[in-house]
């Protein structure tokens, strides 16, 4: 008897353990009020531990907030924009505005309002090297002041804002004004490079990423050998596919030695399924818990994406390797939007269908863009479906 509670026990920490991973690999910074904090704090210990060893990533944990310093396997991944309840992805100058934000806020008091914020980065705006580079604000138009809104409401998802009082849209309008809190200890973790930007001199983006995130290891072959492990490790972990050809020969050859044992422990560990095929490697989640983008089944943007991803599928089979022309691409939306007008929402706009559907696919590894062509990636080819059942009433 003892011994098979003890075994019930061992599978309900592997299981708490599991759902904690999965938790931080979707959302890198957790506070209290999320589903599983309690299981990352309760575990944090061997939690930091799995992913510094597989990943070379820290864990930091208290009372306040989780924080699982992510580095990424690659910089030039331009499908991860900052976006809020799935709207549009952040601009340049929403990018520019919550570094000046985040600024402001270290020097803030426990509460600003957002007029008080604004105030503080236009003071910030006018630095020379801004305006140099083109970023001039005045947050005196309607859309500035919304690109300031969208900012706060990201500082609230991730923690850093607490909302006491008023409502954003009032101060887009100009008719109030909005009261937070500021929670400096999530404040104080959201960086995760491993070199102060301000200390670097590089020119180009590129190298102000790869400088930023550099990791400093012996220049032996253990040393070589752990930074493609964990390299690996990061991309079957955060990217949807890993494609063989896009990998080094250094790393294409460890992982032909290792990959059994290296699929072993990730999958282990997360309860992440592992598919291997001849273009590469893709660890699914049939819990759908560490899923932040999926294939969408619903609704007319969902029904447009898998419709079109067929049909690329379809060209992948035909000519292999061959891009498609977006015009094609768009042809193609515009014929399916006549077949399916009685199924699909009146206002739908075949730009904005395209674009939408385009993005999703090329997010989740399925297509590459280059140039105006679209090329269908080999794990495209694996999408086939029946014809779709239509449930309750169509879209208005």
């Amino acid at each position: 008897m003892a011994a098979e509670v003890g075994d019930v026990l061992d599978a309900q920490r592997e299981e708490e353990r599991r759902r904690a991973i999965r938790a931080l690999l979707r959302r890198p910074l957790l506070t209290p009020d999320a589903p599983d904090y309690r299981l990352v704090r309760k575990h944090q210990g061997w939690l930091a531990d799995w992913f510094a060893r597989e990943a070379g990533w820290t864990l930091h944990a208290d009372t306040a907030v989780a924080r699982l310093r992510k580095l990424p396997a690659r910089h030039l991944d331009g499908t991860r924009a900052a976006q809020t309840k799935g709207k549009v992805a952040f601009s340049r100058r929403r990018y520019v505005l919550t570094c000046l934000a985040l600024a402001a806020l270290e020097r803030a008091d426990s509460q600003v309002t957002l007029g008080w914020l604004a105030e503080r980065m236009l003071a910030f705006a006018g630095d020379p090297d801004l305006v140099a580079a083109g970023m001039v604000f005045t947050l005196s138009t309607r859309e500035e002041r919304a690109d300031l809104a969208t900012v706060a409401a990201l500082l609230i998802a991730v923690g850093v804002l607490g909302k006491v009082a008023g409502d954003e849209s009032a101060y887009v309008s100009g008719s109030g004004d909005a009261l937070y809190d500021v929670n400096r200890r999530v404040l104080a973790v959201l960086l995760t490079t491993r070199r102060g930007p301000s200390i670097v001199q590089a020119a180009t983006l590129g190298e102000r990423l790869a400088a930023i995130t550099e990791e400093l290891l012996p220049d032996t072959e253990d040393g070589r050998n752990r930074l493609i492990r964990h390299t690996l490790a990061r991309r079957l972990l955060d990217d949807p596919v890993l494609y063989y050809q896009e990998l080094t020969e250094a790393e294409r050859g460890y992982l032909e030695r290792q990959r059994g044992p290296l699929l072993k422990r990730l999958t282990e560990a997360t309860g992440l399924v592992a598919e291997v095929r001849a273009e590469g490697i893709a660890l699914l989640d049939p819990t759908r818990e560490t899923t932040d983008l999926g294939m969408p089944e619903e609704g007319t943007d969902g029904h447009a994406t898998l419709l079109l991803a067929e049909y690329l599928a379809a060209q992948l089979r035909m000519y292999p390797g061959a891009p498609v022309e977006a015009d094609q691409v768009r042809s193609e939306m515009e014929r399916l939007a006549v077949q399916h007008r009685t199924r699909w929402r009146k206002n739908a706009s075949i730009s904005e269908l395209t674009t939408g559907a385009i993005h999703r696919l090329e997010s989740l590894g399925l297509v590459r863009l280059q140039a105006d062509t679209i090329i269908p990636l080999p794990a495209l080819a694996r999408f086939g479906f029946g014809e779709p059942i239509i449930t309750g009433k169509k879209e208005a």
